[in-house]
């Protein structure tokens, strides 16, 4: 069986972003995927708008300031402080959850598809939500615009300078942090530099710091001016001739696009084709928009063997969900429950290299989980899980203050740390895209959309679990078991 139209049209709509609407299920089988590329490329060519969520009594206390007069955080008392971060940590849930709608629902899609690769390239953390909104800003802003001027925008971030303790980086001790990460995990990869680069980079980075409203200052006096010789160049560099040291070495525009291929195309890289997309990046001067549509816009995109090859992100897997099946959840917050329990939750990587993805995505526990998520929120059932206490992880959400728990079950009572999805799915228009579909090939028609294989599923098997009684249900409940398959954590 050949690779249909619109098994390509659907690979790329999961690649350049996070799977087709129930919408575009009428167009997938008839339009080019140069015609949709397009059409993905041109609604991503607006400007983002900032996603803000914190108020501005929160601005007031996190930059500094109470309504008692004190001027600075470490004059706060322990019960002020702890008040603090639990409003900065349900502000971040928030941002955790707005973005998420975004991805859902944008038709930026392959922009903000780009923000997540970048989010995962710059991982960081910090329990201030101003710092993280302006930082999610600049990976929004500049996904798809010059790497160059991404990296010197995160360099020079409040999150990232924190994260990798910059502001302890002075000319009488140098903080290697910030410096070793830049090189190994952000621009140039491991095996390009010796310990010697590492520690006269953190030399020309020192004076780097970020002040409590998040903005970016030069100390000139912590700064060593002296001359440093990094990758065999010498000179009184300061931070910014760093970064363009970096960038100048081709090394950095082939690592870059070897994690893109990675990412976009296949866990397991062909090296030769990532090999020219590195060249192209690099003649390009670092142009992002033109590095994806090398990508997108290629032969070797659409082979067979980069079909439904990489498991999905817990990200894709959630916004992928709701994308074909729009839904309402009244408890949104829940997602965060799930993005723990699937091991990806937006703002807490697990360290600065970020998540490592591919088949570390799944285990015996989580697969099982994810296979569930489709039915618990047709359902409304119960999570039956807790996630991770850890507070840094679940950004506040282990004390539980404000997720729903299931209502009482009658003889058993309350449920303890029984968390529900609840959910109110619109199939209108989902179902109203097979209409013209007879019923004996309705199972067919729903398997090619929401599968990324071309071999699908046994229909014997799936007979079984599948309620035949009224159309509108079998239709339903045939995707609802599709979306429960091995099969579907494949894009």
């Amino acid at each position: 069986m050949g690779i249909t139209d619109q098994l390509k049209n659907q690979h790329l709509l999961w690649r350049a972003g996070f799977g087709p609407m129930a919408e575009d299920l009428s167009l997938l089988s008839s339009v080019s995927q140069k015609s949709l590329y397009q059409s993905i490329l041109k609604a991503s060519s607006k400007t983002p708008q900032s996603i803000l969520v914190a108020d501005d009594n929160l601005q007031v206390m996190m930059m500094g300031f109470t309504d008692a007069g004190k001027t600075h955080k470490k004059d706060l008392s322990q019960e002020e402080r702890k008040s603090l971060r639990k409003q900065s940590y349900k502000a971040i849930r928030d941002l955790n959850i707005a973005w998420l709608g975004e991805m859902v629902n944008s038709d930026m899609q392959l922009n903000e598809k780009m923000s997540l690769f970048w989010h995962g390239h710059f991982a960081s953390r910090n329990d201030n939500i101003f710092y993280q909104q302006r930082l999610l800003d600049t990976l929004r802003q500049h996904a798809l615009g010059n790497f160059g001027d991404l990296l010197r925008q995160v360099s020079k971030s409040a999150t990232m300078i924190n994260f990798l303790n910059n502001n302890q980086n002075n000319k009488n001790h140098p903080n290697e942090n910030f410096a070793r990460e830049v090189m190994e995990l952000f621009t140039m990869g491991r095996g390009h530099y010796s310990e010697d680069d590492v520690k006269e980079a953190a030399r020309a980075f020192t004076g780097w710091g970020a002040n409590l409203q998040g903005d970016f200052e030069f100390r000139k006096k912590q700064h060593d001016d002296g001359v440093k010789t990094v990758l065999g160049k010498t000179g009184h560099f300061d931070g910014d001739d760093l970064l363009n040291i970096l960038l100048e070495k081709k090394e950095t525009a082939h690592f870059i696009s070897r994690k893109l291929y990675k990412f976009f195309v296949n866990d397991t890289i062909d090296e030769q084709r990532a090999a020219w997309l590195g060249e192209r990046f690099y003649q390009s001067q670092y142009d992002i928009k033109s590095l994806m549509s090398d990508i997108f816009t290629s032969d070797w995109f659409y082979y067979s063997k980069n079909i439904g090859a990489r498991i999905k992100s817990p990200i894709e897997l959630i916004a992928g969900i709701r994308r074909m099946l729009p839904m309402k959840i009244q408890n949104e917050e829940v997602q965060l429950v799930v993005e723990s329990l699937l091991g990806q939750v937006l703002f807490n990587p697990p360290n600065v290299a970020g998540w490592p993805g591919g088949t570390n995505w799944i285990d015996s526990s989580s697969l099982m989980f994810r296979m569930r998520i489709p039915q618990i929120i047709f359902l409304s059932d119960e999570l039956g899980l807790k996630p991770k206490t850890d507070d840094d992880v679940m950004m506040g959400m282990g004390m539980r203050e404000s997720l729903p728990t299931a209502p009482p079950i009658k003889g058993f009572g309350k449920m303890k740390n029984a968390q529900m999805i609840d959910a109110e799915i619109f199939w209108n228009d989902y179902i109203k895209k097979y209409d013209a579909v007879p019923r004996e090939k309705l199972m067919a028609e729903i398997s090619r959309a929401i599968l990324q294989t071309q071999e699908g599923v046994n229909p014997d098997v799936l007979k079984k679990y599948v309620d035949a009684n009224s159309r509108d249900y079998f239709i339903k409940t045939t995707t609802i078991q599709l979306m429960s398959t091995p099969e579907y954590q494949l894009c």
